[in-house]
């Protein structure tokens, strides 16, 4: 459940941006997308055969923490206003059968879903790991000369530095699919390392991965609050 502070968030959120979308759309300054709620597309990455990382302490699969944090990301959008769309609603991948190609087929479908809804925004949600244990915090990658996938990034990593997840990271550039794949702004957000034990405890936790969706919500509203 929503706290109260959370839900006020929320209800304020929606309020600033679609007041200001209503003044473009007003002015006729903006397109006729703006006539419509934004729709973000929310990738819960791998799935299937294809677990991703593990939790070195649990061996948790990193495919079901981003389903768990994509599901909650996508509340706060719907509670918002927006279209929240995943592109994996369940653990299973997007695959078909798993056998050789999968994992491109598993690629094309999640980017069918983003044209086939018009994404004005992705979110693509990871965990990270690394050799040495001690590497730990969120961490946003955006398309490098990209600028609104570069402002996106900006905004959601300061949003996550502001939480247990965070260490004071800045976004970086990175060259992945889901980020090179579209126009639209697209973020790779890689929550927390499961190969750190701090990370992995709090990304198991309810409050912990509700913690994390809220602040990449909030990251992804302050990209679309008027400036």
């Amino acid at each position: 459940m929503f706290t109260l502070r959370r839900s006020a968030a929320i209800a304020a959120a929606a309020i600033i941006i679609f007041g200001g979308l209503l003044g473009l759309a007003c002015g006729g300054i903006a397109s006729a997308q703006s006539a419509r709620p934004p729709v973000i597309v929310i990738d819960a990455g791998h799935g299937g055969i294809d677990a991703g990382v593990y939790g070195k302490a649990s061996g948790v699969k990193e495919s079901e923490i981003n389903l768990a944090i994509a599901r909650e990301l996508a509340g706060y959008f719907d509670a918002a206003g927006f279209c929240a769309v995943l592109t994996r609603k369940t653990q299973g991948g997007l695959y078909g059968l798993p056998v050789k190609g999968f994992k491109m087929r598993d690629m094309n479908a999640r980017l069918d879903t983003i044209v086939r809804c018009g994404a004005d925004m992705v979110i693509s949600v990871h965990q990270n790991t690394f050799p040495d244990s001690a590497r730990r915090g969120a961490q946003v990658f955006f398309y490098p000369g990209r600028e609104n996938g570069r402002k996106l990034a900006a905004c959601i990593q300061r949003s996550l530095n502001g939480t247990a997840l965070g260490d004071g990271k800045e976004p970086l550039a990175g060259d992945y699919f889901m980020l090179r794949c579209t126009d639209s702004p697209s973020v790779v957000v890689e929550c927390g390392f499961l190969s750190n034990e701090e990370d992995e405890r709090l990304l198991l936790t309810e409050e912990g991965r509700r913690d994390a969706a809220y602040a990449v919500f909030m990251g992804a509203v302050e990209y679309f609050s008027p400036q």
